[in-house]
């Protein structure tokens, strides 16, 4: 059986991070900590 997809709220901030390249940034437009864009990012990763 296939793994399912990732949340959108973890692609959405990953779209924002590589768009901007920081972490900052991208929790600046989103509205959140730097701290919750890098664990999105880390939901992705695993």
């Amino acid at each position: 059986m296939p793994s399912p997809l990732p949340p959108l709220n973890a692609l959405r901030t990953f779209v924002a991070a590589a768009r901007h390249g920081s972490f900052r940034a991208a929790a600046d437009e989103l509205c959140v900590t730097t701290g919750a864009v890098s664990r999105q990012i880390r939901l992705l990763e695993e």
